[in-house]
């Protein structure tokens, strides 16, 4: 009896033991335990930062000019080509004179006839004058009559007044005499500025036509000096500045930084120009053009003595708003609750390696890191958030149903 007893003991302490294992090992599964958070953090380091606004640019000539013809006619010659370096008053092209020639004889010929009208006239005028003389000195005398006497004196008045008018024709002669040799200097088209032959318009034996409009030749452009067209947006445009440093990379050559101060900003955009045409569409389309962007251009110029900048290049451009060098930073995500004194809180990871939260002041930023003026050190560290896998990052897991 008494060993039966043990024997059913035995059997229940075993039975106990295995479920007291099985929930040991159920626990250390679904529970495990809790270990010490991981933290990613970043060092308070010196670095240079600077706070900037970003805009593309087109590259332009600092200087130029279309040069074109103010007559009409054939182009006879052209002297230069594409390339070609000319100076100020340089001959570009020719135009077949005749027609100008032909215009130049003509006024000149006009002039010499009202020029010889006059030299009649003024004969005309010495006889008046010694006849109205003697009707004077014979009505004196009571030996000619009164009319006669009022005849010769309207006579000279008419011939001084014919006179005065041929002097007013000889004036508009000349003046077409003039305008005739100007007309005749324009067949001989020069250069206005020293510059280089960018484009030409026109080829020899082309007839050229300056009545509405005038045709350009060739364009000149000066590349000693290149102006950049940057579209700054409108949203950027208020906290730019004429006076601030900026600096450009052009495709071609990335790693080379070109630096210049900006000189103006147009005080209004290109699209101004189709006001005109946008006030007579209809007020969908309208509507639609108020949603484009809008952008500013902002100039500068920049040295280009090598040549290597070239019309219409694209320019990636950074107009520095305000920079420092060899400041604390820290990197922009660390930041925590602003303040209402502008102040941030940061999470510093102490010698225990436990974070505490501490009030900073902030200066720089660059939307990446941001300087620090007041409340951290360098070496110290600041959390930036909590490295995946620890148990504090890991979500629970639901402990699986045990089935009796």
């Amino acid at each position: 009896m008494a060993m039966r007893l043990n024997k059913k003991l035995m059997k229940y302490g075993l039975a106990i033991g295995v479920l007291a294992a099985i929930g040991t090992g159920i626990k250390l599964v679904a529970f495990p335990a809790q270990s010490a958070p991981s933290y990613l953090t970043a060092d308070v380091v010196k670095a240079d930062i600077e706070q900037t606004v970003l805009a593309s640019g087109t590259l332009e000539a600092r200087t130029q000019v279309s040069v074109g013809a103010q007559v009409s006619g054939q182009i006879k010659s052209l002297k230069v080509a594409l390339g070609d370096q000319v100076k100020a008053g340089q001959l570009i092209a020719e135009i077949d004179p005749r027609t100008q020639q032909n215009e130049l004889r003509d006024a000149e010929a006009r002039l010499q006839d009202v020029k010889a009208q006059r030299l009649s006239k003024q004969a005309t005028l010495k006889q008046a004058q010694l006849q109205f003389q003697r009707e004077q000195t014979l009505l004196k005398a009571d030996a000619s009559s009164r009319e006669d006497y009022e005849v010769a004196e309207a006579t000279l008045s008419a011939t001084k007044a014919d006179i005065a008018a041929l002097d007013a024709q000889i004036q508009q002669s000349s003046i077409a005499v003039d305008t005739a040799k100007i007309n005749l200097g324009y067949t001989q088209i020069t250069a206005p500025i020293d510059g280089t032959v960018v484009y030409i318009a026109s080829k020899e034996g082309q007839t050229v036509n300056a009545a509405q409009t005038t045709p350009t030749i060739i364009m000149l452009a000066q590349l000693d000096t290149m102006t950049v067209k940057a579209q700054i947006s409108e949203a950027d445009v208020v906290r730019v500045k004429s006076g601030q440093p900026v600096y450009f990379t052009i495709l071609g050559d990335p790693d080379h930084r070109y630096d210049a101060s900006l000189r103006q900003i147009e005080p209004a955009p290109d699209s101004i120009s189709d006001e005109d045409t946008s006030s007579s569409k209809s007020s969908s389309s309208t509507s639609t053009t108020s949603n484009a962007a809008i952008y500013y251009n902002g100039l500068f110029d920049v040295p280009n003595p090598d040549g290597q900048l070239r019309i219409s290049m694209t320019a990636q451009v950074t107009v520095v708003q305000a920079e420092a060098k060899d400041v604390p930073v820290i990197p922009k995500t660390a930041l925590g609750r602003k303040h209402k004194d502008g102040s941030y809180s940061v999470s510093v990871l102490g010698a225990d390696g436990k974070p505490a939260d501490r009030k900073v002041k902030t200066g720089i930023d660059d939307t990446v890191n941001i300087q620090i003026t007041d409340g951290l050190q360098l070496g110290e560290r600041v959390v930036i958030g909590e490295a995946a896998g620890t148990a504090a990052a890991q979500p629970q897991r639901r402990p699986p149903r045990m089935r009796l």
